[in-house]
């Protein structure tokens, strides 16, 4: 039995509310059970010196936990003037994953910063990230195409994410936190909408995991994401 009760292939309950600032051109709060990230995308008009004058855009991102996202406080990172390598690692991951569904020619010379900011912290935390961050992008992209900045849809893909693990010795979907401190083995699926795989993360704890075992946390990924996109698009419409 998983300490939720949930059957090992449930996700937690997604829930997901659009425009949730005022200033940002796309945005979302999005809440997969006691997990809840804050996303913002933010337009601007130039890119990284590096593909200045290609006619490319740029898609990033930041990623951040406020002192009290946990059970104890956690000091600001600015505080110690850097940021923890995890930080870093998973911000990278958020940023790669989001360039994975986008044209970035027709997204045309500007870049888009995404800010994920994790309010609460249950688990999960990257992949709510990944797809709360795709809305706050998709809502952005929308009001680019809304005011004629840009003339073709640069989005070709959906991207969500979602953890998988062995607790117990049995594969379950969607890790909390109380499941993901004793798993056996921890994966992170990030997918599109068609099933591409775009980064898989996996290690295993103690013990390793075998061919079948990964075979079942593929599937479970699949299941997650599909669930995950139709959240998306429920969404966004």
């Amino acid at each position: 039995m998983r300490p939720s009760g949930r059957t090992i292939d449930a996700m937690r309950p997604i829930e997901v509310e659009v425009g949730f600032t005022k200033h940002a051109e796309g945005s979302c709060l999005i809440k997969c059970g006691d997990t809840h990230v804050l996303c913002t995308a933010s337009v601007e008009d130039r890119t990284p010196p590096w593909l200045r004058n290609t006619g490319m855009g740029w898609i990033t991102a930041e990623y951040g936990m406020l002192p009290r996202s946990t059970g104890s406080r956690n000091r600001r990172e600015a505080a110690s003037g850097k940021q923890s390598g995890r930080t870093q690692e998973i911000q990278r991951l958020i940023g790669r994953s989001l360039r994975a569904g986008v044209d970035r020619l027709s997204l045309g010379e500007r870049q888009i910063t995404v800010d994920c900011d994790v309010i609460q912290a249950d688990g999960g935390t990257r992949c709510a990230s990944i797809t709360g961050g795709w809305i706050a992008l998709r809502l952005a992209v929308n009001a680019l195409i809304k005011s004629g900045d840009i003339k073709e849809d640069p989005i070709m893909e959906h991207v969500a994410a979602v953890s998988c693990g062995i607790y117990g010795g049995q594969p379950i979907l969607d890790l909390d936190y109380a499941e993901d401190s004793e798993a056996g083995t921890d994966a992170n699926f990030v997918m599109t909408g068609t099933n591409g795989l775009i980064e898989i993360q996996g290690s295993a704890e103690g013990a390793t995991f075998d061919r079948n075992e990964f075979n079942s946390l593929m599937d479970l990924a699949e299941k997650g994401v599909s669930e995950l996109i139709l959240a998306q698009k429920a969404a966004v419409s």
